[in-house]
């Protein structure tokens, strides 16, 4: 009482201590904190959308994983019997400990201590003094020192020496998050949340660093490829995670993504680490290359290791068997390269996302302004197919020179020859499906064919009018013989080789983008729904901004 009664006086001299009008208000969340008018604290208030997104987080995982805990509380009531005989349940005491390793403002840490239930402990780590302090300050303004304190060291010889371990761990620094994942991994307790920010997008997404891509992530992404370099966004995520898995293995640790988003500038991942070897040798199955065409794009995903059912229980783990490839693209005879070694497994868990969607709608809108975007992008990543990649309708449909597909066209057309298709949160215009590449391309030689079509019949009203335009005449005689071709397109050029290589069968089947079905309905259905999926730009020149000075 006495103790309590101490650290009371202790926090309102500390208070008294502070001038309010030396220092900006930032108010986030729950939270309430002051930045240095110099501004010599990182602070980035279009992070709000990661920030809401991890408390979210957290709370669904807290959530999943004290219900996976009940079967263990229950024997433990049971064996606290009375003496009457009655049985005396446990009251459930806060025990989260969370470490934001690279803290800056602590404005995410004193968020987590307002805003998320069951949490014990959060350790605010950073490397610079001049954070410490201002973390310092601004966990006794918002009066959290029961719960939130700070640590001045680097994060890496930190997670790794502490024999601390943390529930979860917090990863949001400037650039890449490569360095801090090995020690991140030894820190983490069993079946823990690693959070992951990278925001060096033009190094896992662009096409300019390809050798720091490798030497920081171990593999290559789509380059500046045609068709392909539309999913390196994609790509980006499966190097990050192939990345942390392979950290984690040598710890006989696995990872399960929850939920792993390309975001505006940045990529957000939230992880699950568990301690299971037999699961450890699936990382060479959950590993590939991708051989992709730089002129049509069309890919070949090479797993690096095989699993064999042996018996009801036994699994043989062996060498991968080579992908069927050839030298030239057989489509479009364009050259193959190879992206990679990165992720092959899923990137999303339904049930995580669900709960988190459930959290989100029972959040304050007050408190959490990017709940409308947060339900938008999780309501996108849920309903996305669990195979790599997507691709841009536009693009494809530029290969051909014909007018783009609208995505309820193709879809019904997918749909009806009996595929599945899905929308991705991390590019507008793109599809996912399981059709195989040569029906995709048929979609398109049909759909330049229908365009046609259309074209055909405007021509020969013209013609009926100026018969004697022999312009019109010739235009007519082409798209009567060649109705799924374009006079635009030259020998050299990749929708000609298609168009050329693409073999017409009679038995080929009617591609139909008239009539509705289940795949369309639902993509029309989802497209339909109000959802906030991007960033709105909040400040002038808003962005990724430089390096907190030291």
């Amino acid at each position: 009482m006495l103790k309590s009664i101490f650290k009371r006086i202790q926090r309102v001299w500390r208070m008294a201590d502070i001038n309010i009008e030396e220092f900006n208000t930032i108010k986030e969340g729950k939270a309430v904190v002051l930045t240095p008018k110099e501004d010599k604290v990182f602070y980035n208030p279009i992070q709000q959308f990661n920030r809401d997104l991890s408390v979210m987080g957290i709370k669904a995982w807290t959530e999943l994983y004290m219900e996976s805990k009940a079967g263990e509380r229950e024997k433990a009531n049971k064996k606290r019997k009375l003496d009457n005989g009655a049985e005396e349940k446990m009251e459930e005491k806060p025990f989260i400990k969370i470490l934001e390793a690279l803290s800056a403002t602590g404005l995410r840490a004193i968020r987590y201590g307002h805003e998320i239930p069951q949490v014990s402990k959060i350790v605010a780590n950073d490397l610079l003094p001049e954070a410490v302090k201002s973390i310092d300050r601004n966990i006794e303004y918002n009066q959290l020192t029961d719960k939130v304190e700070s640590n001045l060291g680097d994060a890496i010889k930190f997670m790794s020496s502490t024999n601390e371990k943390f529930h979860v761990i917090d990863l949001d620094p400037y650039g890449t998050a490569t360095p801090f994942i090995d020690s991140a991994i030894q820190g983490i307790r069993d079946e823990g949340l690693l959070l992951v920010t990278c925001t060096d997008a033009g190094v896992l997404a662009g096409s300019g660093y390809p050798e720091k891509c490798f030497a920081l992530y171990g593999g290559h992404n789509f380059g500046n490829s045609n068709v392909s370099g539309e999913a390196n966004h994609e790509a980006g995520i499966r190097l990050i995670l192939n990345m942390i898995a392979t950290n984690a293995a040598k710890y006989k640790k696995t990872i399960e993504p929850l939920v792993s988003l390309s975001i505006d500038f940045y990529f957000r991942l939230l992880i699950k680490v568990k301690t299971s070897p037999i699961e450890v040798k699936q990382l060479a199955s959950k590993t590939m290359l991708t051989y992709y065409c730089t002129g049509c794009g069309n890919k070949l995903n090479q797993p690096l290791g095989r699993v064999v059912e042996s018996g009801k229980q036994n699994k043989k783990f062996q060498v991968p068997k080579l992908v069927n490839i050839n030298s030239k693209c057989e489509y479009c005879e364009g050259n193959y390269n190879i992206a990679g070694p990165m992720w092959y497994g899923n990137l999303h868990n339904e049930e995580f996302i669900n709960r988190m969607l459930k959290v989100n709608a029972d959040s304050d809108k007050e408190v959490y302004c990017t709940t409308e975007r947060i339900k938008g992008m999780l309501t996108l990543a849920k309903n996305e197919m669990e195979l790599p990649f997507y691709f841009n309708l536009n693009q494809l449909s530029s290969l051909f020179k014909s007018p783009p597909i609208p995505i309820n066209d193709f879809c019904r057309s997918v749909g009806n020859l009996g595929y599945n298709v899905s929308l991705t949160h991390a590019k507008k215009n793109c599809i996912k499906t399981d059709a195989p590449w040569d029906v995709i391309l048929k979609i398109n030689r049909q759909w330049l064919a229908e365009s046609n079509k259309a074209l055909l019949k405007t021509y020969e009203q013209k013609l009926a009018d100026s018969p004697e335009n022999e312009t019109l005449l010739s235009k007519i005689n082409f798209y009567k013989e060649n109705i799924d071709g374009n006079p635009n397109l030259t020998s050299g050029m990749v929708g000609y080789k298609i168009l050329k290589n693409l073999p017409k069968n009679a038995n080929d089947e009617v591609i139909n983008f008239n009539d509705d079905n289940d795949v369309s309905q639902k993509i029309n259905k989802l497209r339909h729904l109000k959802m906030v999926r991007y960033q709105e730009n909040p400040t002038k020149n808003w962005g990724p901004k430089a390096r907190p000075g030291k």
